[in-house]
């Protein structure tokens, strides 16, 4: 296989008349998916000579929605990667990653198209999609350009913020997709008869998890409401209504519907596997999970955009405490994960290092950023046969005695205050084990040398009470400074806890 759109192509042949996209607005079964999309497909390619090449990325500005997948689709039968974008982008953000991307083409609706209007899209031209979706499709146009595809060649490019201001374009290839999916859908089970539940917004990339693991294997793919991850209560309930019976969720949604109290009253019986990735998954509410629905597979995912979105994994097969930690596992099929020391030594167990990925499901490099690429993709330093590339992630880690992998945080949030090095992922956790705190975010102010806890809780919270309970677990010198207590933590569109956010209101004084 040399593209993942095959997925779409074999299972509409296979499972022509089953479910593969469902949302609140309606649903679209294989073969209705492959035909649009072969006519949005065939529509790109009658713009010829402007794709006259196979590495053209088109952008995607749809709201979340089956059009948003089928524009997707008709992208890759044109041979050309896709880039996914947030419906509701700043136009400075999209005028940036427009200039270091110089696309040919913005696929859209008519509320977006007003929307740019005004905005430097340097060239780009605008293309609304179903002027694109009523085109007469061409099989064997269609044929021609997916058989010109490479599995080496991009199929997305996702933007992720730059630490710089400027956002990062991701270049994932077709076999880390193609590579992913089959692992994904051998590793959980997933079937025709699976009906999959997607939480992730499209620019996010744990919606490639939920996009292609379906495709690959002919399942169906709900889109839940977004409205509903506002009220976490109701989300078990649209769980049983639609028949899921595998999700891929942030942690943060899965702490919010344990702290709510739902799953004590709502039994979800056809839920056959919970997986979850993106942040520190607490043992806490994954206990309150497990004790209520103790049937399904639960799975702790850990990978960065640069990686296919995931690239270690541990299915949890122990009890665990409320103050332990979860393991991130072992590398997914075709990935291997080295621990290095500071002189780029295999670290050995128990102790920390960078945690560096090597294997088929790592990105290309970053769009039209050279210089960046190279720092992060380099090569393997413990290979001496031949040249083989490695990503560094940033992120700490160490292996257990039991083989499994330890994630400690990342190399930039370790901090050092009064001599000491801390870090803030460590007094986090011990935070978020204090029975009346549903969540919590550890941040440093560099200007007073003060660590703050600024904490979800219903109840009040003093310093006095935080600091006794936090010495139960952690040294005196890693105590929070400071507090702030709130109704609920600002969460991104991604449904992670927004510390950017958070950051800016301590910036402004507010605690």
């Amino acid at each position: 296989m040399n593209s993942a759109v095959l997925f779409l192509e074999n299972a509409a042949k296979t499972h022509g008349g089953r479910i593969a996209l469902k949302s609140e607005k309606g649903a679209m079964t294989y073969a209705q998916l492959r035909d649009s999309s072969h006519s949005v497909g065939t529509a790109l390619l009658s713009l010829q000579p402007k794709l006259a090449s196979t590495i053209n990325p088109v952008l995607v500005l749809l709201d979340k929605g089956i059009d948003t997948v089928t524009a997707f689709m008709g992208v890759l039968y044109s041979g050309n990667p896709y880039v996914p974008l947030d419906y509701e982008i700043p136009i400075a953000r999209l005028e940036k990653i427009l200039d270091n991307l110089s696309p040919k083409f913005i696929i859209t609706d008519e509320t977006a198209k007003s929307k740019l209007d005004g905005a430097q899209l340097g060239g780009a031209e605008v293309l609304i999609f179903s002027e694109l979706a009523s085109a007469k499709p061409d099989g064997d146009k269609i044929d021609h350009a997916v058989s010109l595809v490479l599995d080496s060649d991009p199929i997305y490019v996702m933007y992720t913020s730059g630490s710089t201001g400027v956002p990062k374009g991701v270049v994932i290839p077709h076999r880390g997709v193609i590579d992913f999916a089959h692992w994904v859908k051998n590793t959980f089970c997933i079937t025709h008869e699976s009906v999959m539940g997607n939480q992730a917004p499209f620019y996010f990339d744990n919606s490639v998890f939920d996009i292609y693991g379906a495709f690959s294997a002919g399942a169906a793919l709900v889109l839940i409401p977004n409205v509903l991850f506002i009220y976490p209560d109701k989300i078990p309930e649209y769980i049983n209504e639609s028949g899921i019976t595998s999700i891929f969720f942030v942690p943060t949604v899965m702490i919010n519907i344990a702290n709510s109290g739902i799953l004590s009253k709502v039994k979800m019986p056809n839920l056959k596997s919970v997986m979850f990735c993106g942040e520190i998954m607490p043992t806490k509410q994954l206990n309150v999970w497990r004790k209520n629905h103790p049937v399904a597979l639960y799975a702790n995912l850990y990978g960065p955009t640069e990686i296919t979105d995931v690239c270690t994994y541990y299915i949890v097969d122990r009890p665990f405490d409320d103050s332990e930690a979860l393991p991130i596992g072992k590398p997914c099929k075709n990935m291997g994960a080295l621990i290095l020391t500071d002189d780029n030594q295999l670290a050995p167990p128990g102790e920390t290092g960078e945690l560096c990925i090597v294997g088929s499901a790592l990105a290309l490099g970053y769009w039209g950023a050279d210089e960046i690429t190279r720092k992060v993709f380099v090569r393997n330093p413990v290979n001496t046969s031949f040249d083989e590339r490695m990503y560094r992630t940033g992120d700490l880690a160490f292996w257990g005695d039991d083989g499994l992998i330890r994630f400690v945080g990342r190399k930039d949030s370790q901090i050092k205050l009064r001599g000491n090095r801390i870090e803030l992922g460590d007094i986090e956790a011990a935070v978020k084990n204090i029975d009346s705190i549903e969540n919590a975010c550890i941040l440093f102010d560099e200007e007073k040398q003060e660590l703050v806890a600024v904490v979800e809780s219903q109840e009040a919270i003093t310093m006095h009470k935080l600091k006794r309970q936090l010495l139960q677990r952690i040294p005196n010198y890693m105590l929070p400074s400071r507090l702030k207590v709130m109704e609920n933590l600002p969460l991104t569109p991604n449904r992670k806890i927004n510390r950017v956010a958070l950051k800016e209101m301590m910036k402004n004084g507010e605690f």
